[in-house]
């Protein structure tokens, strides 16, 4: 009787997981989906109407105010989504979603460069945590649904539902998986494998669909492809290091400058239109994807991922709203395309490796990264994406694009909550 009772408690523990991972995979699909069509929307708009840029200064005055005025407990975005599951403590408000949501769109339709990820991550992670009171959740279940909710958004958003898993807990501490959150794998692989599922249901109604990434044929794996890999690995990890610290040194420089928190978005909307029009290309702002696919296939020029680069820093450092993953992942696949020919390696190779690395290291999740490159790209890449992962990541510096990551050293496992257990 004994033994029947227990594994009558673990079928009930683990069809409540079950339950609880698909509420939150329909949410978080369902909005990355109608993200992903407001989003095609907005972009084939401004390609149609490029007078639009100029209006950008006006578009991030508008979103800097709303924010202003009814995002002030939000504006932290997925750092706050991090900072919560590490302490716990206040209910993230359902405001999050439809604000970053509106806020992404505009930035989109008007010309700045971001990207998506940070705009599903927060969708995913405010959505999951309205399961909170309504299933009655204790502390540490309510960890586990919040970081259920950000691999829901982050697989949906871009059709990758094991790098999403990963994603989800391999973003929380800097350096380490602990063991506390690997308890939490089954429910993220769950919802990250039915938010995807979600997104193509909703993709027959709403015609959207994922972002497919074509390459060559890859070498085998020699000494010189991997060395070259590894070598590239580093200068991607510098990539990632420069492009997340000065992203958060000019945020914080434009916080001293300009107290009222609306015209930090004027003034980057009026650089970022200033410099389309000096550059005569629309090449280096939304997300870029055209490029991406491009630098795959054929010479870019060299200078691309520095366009690019600026483009972003200035975009997201004056406040604009959507995430930095599509332009790193922009960056990286340039910057391998540049390297390939000194590196005397297939374009395709050093194009797709950069394509995950960068972000591996400006986001310090290289086993995710990993992931990623598979699911794109196919199994042959997973070494040399593995390497040159690992390699930006150990370059790349302590601190990445999200401030609210602990490191191994700083982080405790939190006690569960009242009436709690850390199943």
């Amino acid at each position: 009787m004994y033994r029947l009772a227990c594994l009558s408690q673990f079928f009930s523990r683990y069809a409540r997981w079950l339950l609880l991972s698909m509420a939150v995979a329909v949410l978080a699909g369902t909005a990355s989906a109608w993200f992903l069509f407001a989003l095609e929307w907005a972009t084939g708009t401004r390609k149609t109407h490029a007078w639009l840029i100029w209006l950008l200064p006006l578009a991030g005055f508008a979103t800097g105010w709303l924010y202003l005025r009814f995002g002030g407990d939000v504006e932290g975005g997925v750092s706050l989504l991090i900072e919560e599951i590490h302490t716990s403590g206040k209910p993230v408000p359902l405001r999050m979603a439809p604000l970053v949501l509106g806020a992404t769109v505009v930035s989109h339709l008007f010309g700045a460069s971001v990207g998506r990820e940070g705009t599903a991550v927060q969708m995913g992670g405010a959505l999951a945590d309205q399961l909170t009171s309504r299933f009655q959740l204790d502390a540490q279940e309510r960890r586990m649904v919040l970081i259920a909710g950000i691999s829901a958004g982050f697989a949906s958003v871009f059709g990758t539902p094991l790098a999403g898993a990963v994603f989800g807990l391999e973003v929380l501490v800097l350096g380490r998986l602990p063991l506390v959150f690997y308890r939490a794998l089954l429910p993220c692989l769950a919802a990250a494998l039915l938010a995807d599922q979600v997104v193509l249901l909703w993709g027959k109604v709403l015609d959207v669909h994922h972002t497919h990434y074509a390459i060559a044929a890859l070498p085998a794996i020699s000494l010189r492809s991997v060395l070259a890999v590894a070598i590239a690995g580093v200068v991607f990890g510098l990539a990632a290091r420069v492009f997340a610290q000065t992203t958060h040194a000019l945020a914080q420089a434009m916080k001293r400058v300009i107290t009222y928190a609306p015209l930090r978005p004027l003034l980057g909307g009026v650089l970022v239109a200033l410099a389309v029009w000096l550059l005569s290309t629309e090449r280096y702002i939304g997300l870029g994807i055209p490029t991406i696919a491009q630098s795959l296939l054929e010479p870019v020029p060299a200078y691309d991922f520095l366009a690019k680069m600026a483009f972003t820093i200035v975009s997201l450092g004056s406040s604009f709203k959507g995430g930095e993953v599509t332009p790193l992942f922009f960056i990286g696949a340039t910057l391998g395309n540049a390297l390939a020919p000194l590196l005397h390696q297939p374009l395709a190779l050093l194009a797709a490796v950069g394509f995950v690395a960068v972000f591996a290291g400006a986001a310090n999740t290289p086993l995710a990264s990993t992931l990623m490159a598979i699911e794109l790209f196919g199994a042959d890449i997973g070494v040399f994406a593995a390497i040159a992962c690992f390699v930006a990541y150990q370059f790349s510096g302590r601190h990445g694009i999200y401030r609210a990551q602990r490191t191994a050293g700083s982080w405790r496992p939190p006690a569960p909550g009242p009436g709690g257990s850390q199943h």
